[in-house]
């Protein structure tokens, strides 16, 4: 069995599903592969569930349609920081984001998730580009 966090963004489904199409992707993902779906909430007033996020289930469809079982996982603050503790609580096998193309300015002003992730994961990390290769 081979576990895959997930990070999922909020609004942005072609993402999502690039994600969901790496995995799927994986040698043996039709059975031997669970997709653990996670977002990290940074603000919900509204006390919306991981499972109501139009980009986790458009992600969920292709998982499922290609044989992967799915696991819902949501957590609230800082995405990198709780995108790591999401992998070590699920032990994760290895961890899929798909970044934004950011100018180095850009990222060294306002964070990246991705290099955040790359930089200080314990596990390996799949980092997928945006429809478009971004």
């Amino acid at each position: 069995m081979y576990d895959v966090l997930l990070g999922i963004g909020l609004d942005d489904e072609p993402r999502a599903v690039a994600q969901a199409e790496a995995v799927v992707d994986l040698p043996g993902a039709d059975g031997d592969v669970t997709a653990h779906l996670c977002h990290v909430f940074r603000d919900n007033p509204q006390g919306a569930s991981v499972h109501q996020l139009g980009t986790v289930r458009r992600a969920r469809e292709v998982l499922e349609d290609a044989g992967v079982d799915c696991v819902h996982y949501e957590a609230s603050g800082d995405p990198g920081d709780e995108l790591l503790a999401a992998a070590e609580d699920v032990d994760a096998d290895a961890i899929c984001v798909s970044g934004r193309k950011r100018s180095p300015a850009g990222k060294a002003v306002f964070g990246s998730t991705t290099q955040a992730l790359v930089l200080n994961a314990d596990r390996p990390v799949l980092t997928v580009p945006g429809p478009d290769g971004e």
